[in-house]
């Protein structure tokens, strides 16, 4: 059929390149979109096939005013990001599809990415060596380590179409995906449109500080994208963010993304769009940029938009994203500006009315020492941390009784001896999340070094500092800068490239700090550059972290607590007795932007293309089989046991597999009974694609709060016998026994990142149903995606209020036709009865259910 909308085809470069020209509907309604709304729009326009884009999806965006919040509209974007954690399982999905489509006579070779598809493996290094160890170790253990893995990504390669594998050893996901991937626009088949994807890291946001819309989902979602289903969203809201005044010369990034993170956090913007206009958007680089909009989960947005301006084409032509073609460059500002995506923040008409934030009032922070939004400047940081010693256990506390509070333990280290004591650092990670794309803040921190250098100072040897780069980029502008000397003198070694800290990649600390450590039960910490620290994620001893720029690590990890005042303290002392404090060695904002200016240069990123396109020797003397992959069986759905009883605030830390793999665990059982000693255990991320690991890992946390239990830990009860278990014994005797599960939570249940485990692994353990007081909303989708209903109390009623124990047995009445936001009915074995709301938000959520899940539901599409 011919497309509904060939009448808006417009043209440019004397006709040779092809677009769909919105301005061309003659709609006054246009001109007053967010600029965010137009990229769905375009989309919606291009993507129009009366099937699964609609000429009504065209016209509710057009309306935006009125239909904001309320109409369901889809979304094609022009590719797919997958990192090697969630990407594994996605491609195990596709190969598991191709193999059920064989067995019901379909063409397997049909089972392809639609939708162009890049899968970086960056998240299977781990720290083993760290101080002044090179990184090759690093890389040689992780490619030993994870052979299997990767052979399973290279053989993903070859058997898949539409599928580009990056190797390890070339960066971390969003960082390879901004200096590599992205290009702003895209041409295909003679049409040009404005780029866009959707990425299974939390860290996918970081590309709309490039103009590219773009937003983290789902494994299930992704995989559904990749085989050409449109992702669902309501159509967002979206919240104006202005940006005035000037910037404090000693203020980073990070803090002005911290800043802005409390700001939006009150503003209360859940689930909708941010777009950042006004005068200060201007003194904001690209990287800056990125690193603000990388933050975005952090106050639920599910995007922070800065438009394509002038910063921005600067930004490609300095990094040779186009080669050196001055026409690409022309091109991208002639389609950017025909279609009404460009900017000009000198223009307030084009301004819309919103809050603003004014810039000189950030001043320097931390985040911690628990969670990302407690936000904490650096001038109140040692009177903060006392406070949380005195505080009763929370989110911020940690209840340490006055006479314990100024206990020392003096332990040896290298044959010296050292002292701990509460607010210590043991950790200080330069990690790849969220800081290292930004020249600016790494240049500042590799500036700082030289200087505490020079001044005589040092790192004490037994803290675990690291350098983990996001690519192989940041290591050459410091080195060509001279700074990465310094930064190795002080112990921060450059370790690898991938994610590392950040995801519990971190290699045991030495056993006389843990043994310190436990001996004074004293609250050691970890400084880190990136936005994920939950308590026991970088180190089951090490109880408080905090997010930091890469600066403030370095200068923590000089003074060797956080318990300091910068201000009125010496960061360090020389050994002729000198004391140095850290406006002494801070270098001057002018400094590091010259210095960004001449290292920061167009080869660097021409040596990234080639490190991605040859790989390394190791990578490319992998050998794969045709065929690796076990399809896990899916069992059956019946009646209903409580497998557990949650309450507020439940994380997906807490429910995914996740860091380390933990010698008492049912995974290591699992393991050690295939012969594998804890040292070839690995980390959960790198076992995603096994589902017997996986399924063992689910609600392994050694922070999981059950109610059944009464205190922290993986277990819970098997209410038929009375037995305390893991979480996976005991699903696995209600399996066995043919019983299917449920859980009962509290508010905000699966907050946190995004994983897709964090619904497989419930769905793999026979749960069938969740009922909370509120869902995340991400998390609320991956559970209708796998086939788990998401129920939720009705307002005012919770678990308590109805007095559940959690012991009874629970039947879920379910209608032959089930329509989205539909109540149904839950009865106990107790004889109680209440209505919960089914959370399908759309009719295709309701499809998806119908048929077991999204995975199904495309399989039979294809047969």
């Amino acid at each position: 059929a011919e497309h509904p909308y060939n009448h808006l085809i417009d043209t440019l470069k004397d006709g040779r390149i092809k677009f769909f020209n919105p301005q061309k509907l003659n709609d006054p309604r246009y001109d007053k979109l967010p600029l965010s709304i137009r990229v769905l729009l375009e989309a919606a326009i291009r993507n129009c096939d009366g099937v699964y884009t609609k000429e009504d999806d065209v016209q509710n965006l057009l309306d935006w005013q009125q239909q904001q919040n309320e109409a369901e509209v889809p979304f094609s974007p022009a590719r797919v990001l997958l990192q090697d954690f969630t990407g594994i399982p996605a491609m195990v999905d596709l190969a598991a599809m191709r193999d059920a489509v064989a067995k019901h006579g379909g063409d397997p070779g049909l089972v392809n990415p639609k939708c162009p598809t890049d899968l970086i493996v960056d998240h299977s290094l781990q720290i083993d060596y760290s101080k002044w160890c090179v990184s090759l170790k690093n890389q040689e253990v992780e490619l030993i380590r994870n052979k299997e893995r990767l052979q399973f990504f290279k053989w993903c390669s070859k058997a898949f179409k539409n599928v580009n594998v990056v190797p390890p050893d070339v960066g971390a996901v969003h960082q390879v995906n901004l200096e590599y991937l992205s290009r702003a626009i895209q041409v295909t088949d003679g049409f040009i449109y404005p780029d866009s994807v959707v990425g299974t890291d939390s860290h996918t946001t970081m590309i709309n500080g490039l103009g590219i819309l773009g937003w983290g989902v789902g494994g299930i979602e992704s995989e559904a994208v990749m085989l050409g289903q449109p992702v669902s969203l309501t159509l967002p809201h979206v919240v104006g963010c202005k940006l005035v005044g000037s910037i404090n010369p000693l203020t980073t990034s990070i803090d002005i993304v911290l800043g802005i993170t409390k700001h939006l956090r009150q503003a209360g913007i859940a689930g909708k769009f941010v777009e950042f206009f006004g005068p200060g958007v201007s003194q904001l680089s690209v990287p800056d940029r990125t690193t603000i909009a990388n933050m975005c989960p952090e106050y639920n947005a599910t995007v922070s938009f800065f438009p394509v301006d002038q910063v921005t084409l600067k930004h490609f032509k300095k990094t040779s994203k186009f080669g050196r073609s001055d026409e690409k460059l022309e091109l991208l500002e002639s389609y950017m500006r025909a279609v009404k995506l460009f900017r000009s923040y000198g223009e307030p008409s084009e301004d819309p009315q919103y809050s603003e934030i004014n810039l000189s009032s950030i001043v320097p922070c931390v985040s911690g020492p628990k969670r990302p939004q407690d936000r904490v400047a650096v001038s109140s940081m040692k009177e903060d941390f006392q406070s949380c010693l005195n505080e009763k256990v929370g989110f911020k506390g940690f209840h340490v009784s006055k006479e314990k509070q100024d206990k020392r333990v003096p332990f040896l280290h290298c044959g010296q001896e050292y002292q701990l004591a509460h607010g210590s650092l043991v950790i200080a990670a330069v990690i790849s999340c969220t800081n290292n794309c930004n020249p600016s803040v790494m240049l500042t921190a590799g500036l700082l070094a030289k200087k505490a250098v020079e001044a005589g100072l040092v790192v004490k040897p037994y803290i675990r500092t690291s350098l983990a780069p996001g690519s192989g980029m940041v290591t050459h502008y410091l080195n060509t800068s001279g700074v990465l000397p310094y930064f190795s003198q002080l112990g921060f070694e450059v370790s690898g490239y991938g994610c590392a800290t950040c995801v519990g990649n971190t290699a045991p600390l030495p056993d006389a700090v843990v043994d310190a450590i436990k001996q004074g039960d004293l609250v050691a910490c970890g400084v880190l550059s990136g936005n994920r620290h939950f308590e026991g994620r970088l180190c089951n001893c090490v109880r408080a972290n905090y997010l930091a720029s890469p600066p403030l690590v370095v200068a923590y990890a000089l003074a060797g607590t956080v318990g300091i005042d910068f201000e009125k303290e010496p960061v360090g002392v020389t050994s002729e007795g000198k004391e140095v404090y850290l406006c002494d060695i801070w270098p001057s904002r002018e400094e590091v932007q010259q210095t960004e200016e001449d290292t920061v240069i167009c080869s660097i990123f021409k040596d990234l293309r080639g490190r991605m396109e040859k790989g390394n020797t190791l990578w490319n003397n992998i050998e794969c089989p045709d065929s690796l992959v076990q399809v896990p069986p899916p069992p059956s759905i019946e009646n209903a046991h409580v497998l557990l009883f949650l309450g507020n605030k439940v994380l997906t830390d807490h429910i995914s597999p996740a860091g380390s793999i933990a010698r008492v665990s049912a995974a290591a059982k699992y393991l050690l009974s295939k012969r594998l000693t804890p040292r070839e255990f690995n980390s959960y991320g790198a076992r995603r694609g096994n589902d017997a690991v996986m399924t063992r890992g689910t609600f392994a946390s050694i922070k999981l709060q059950n109610r059944f239990i009464g205190k922290p830990g993986p277990k819970t009860l098997h209410i038929p016998s009375g037995l305390t278990l893991d979480v996976f014994e005991a699903a696995d005797r209600y399996q066995r026994d043919g019983v299917p599960l449920i859980i009962l939570a509290g508010k905000d249940y699966g907050s946190g990142n995004s994983r897709d485990w964090v619904a497989k692994g419930p769905y793999l353990l026979g749960v069938r149903a969740v009922i909370a007081e509120s869902f995340e909303k991400l998390h609320k989708n991956q559970l209708v995606g796998m086939g788990i209903m998401p129920l939720q109390f009705l307002p005012g009623d919770s678990a308590d209020s109805l007095e559940l124990s959690g012991k009874e047995r629970f039947t879920i009445t379910q209608p032959d036709s089930p329509s989205p936001r539909q109540r149904l009915t839950v009865q106990t074995s107790q004889g109680k009865s209440f209505s919960v709301t089914a959370l399908f938000d759309t009719e295709m959520d309701v499809t998806y259910f119908r048929h077991g899940g999204l995975l199904r539901y495309v399989a039979r599409t294809l047969l």
